[in-house]
């Protein structure tokens, strides 16, 4: 076998390793056939992704994580959205982090609101605490709020609830990306 027919077959192996490899491993949320009889993969209800640093100028060093998705077959129940979001804020030498398990997820044009309830952190204030943040996907001027503002910082918070989006981001962290929800109502 020459050089360039083995190269052709390992190139075809890897190939098919591959392929094999990544089907095995994809679930597609399937919606249906498609015009073509192929099953067409539904996209998600709602998303919010990205990290960014909050704009402070005396220096704090605050960051939120967002990894929260909304599954097309939840798409008329946002408190079945899953996946986790984590927030920082550290300032001479000082502060902390939580991670919190998603709970609700809404989404409305380049608005996204989300809660969750915190499962790891090295601030005691947030242990076990659910708590909400809303991000406002401006491109490279996203905002971003949290219910943790205002005297009564105690109050339970409900499923699905946080604040306007007052803080601005860092110029040059901010790549949140909000999948806006439409649900679907019934007609009469």
């Amino acid at each position: 076998m020459n050089r360039r027919t083995k190269l052709a077959a390992v190139a075809v192996a890897v190939l098919l390793t591959v392929g094999a490899g990544g089907s095995a491993v994809a679930v597609p949320d399937l919606a249906g056939p498609g015009k073509d009889g192929r099953p067409v993969v539904a996209r998600e209800a709602a998303a919010l992704t990205g990290t960014a640093k909050v704009f402070r100028p005396a220096g704090d060093d605050i960051t939120f994580s967002f990894d929260a998705h909304l599954a097309a077959k939840d798409n008329m129940d946002p408190e079945a959205a899953t996946g986790t979001f984590r927030f920082s804020h550290y300032k001479d030498g000082g502060g902390g982090y939580a991670v919190a398990k998603v709970d609700c997820l809404l989404t409305g044009g380049k608005v996204a609101m989300v809660t969750g309830v915190v499962t790891e952190t090295d601030l005691d204030v947030f242990r076990g605490k659910r708590v909400g943040v809303t991000i406002h996907d401006l491109g490279k001027h996203d905002r971003l709020g949290y219910s943790w503002v205002g005297r009564d910082t105690e109050a339970k918070l409900p499923k699905c609830v946080s604040s306007a989006p007052f803080e601005k981001v860092k110029a040059g962290t901010g790549d949140f990306r909000v999948l806006p929800w439409q649900p679907v109502f019934p007609t009469e």
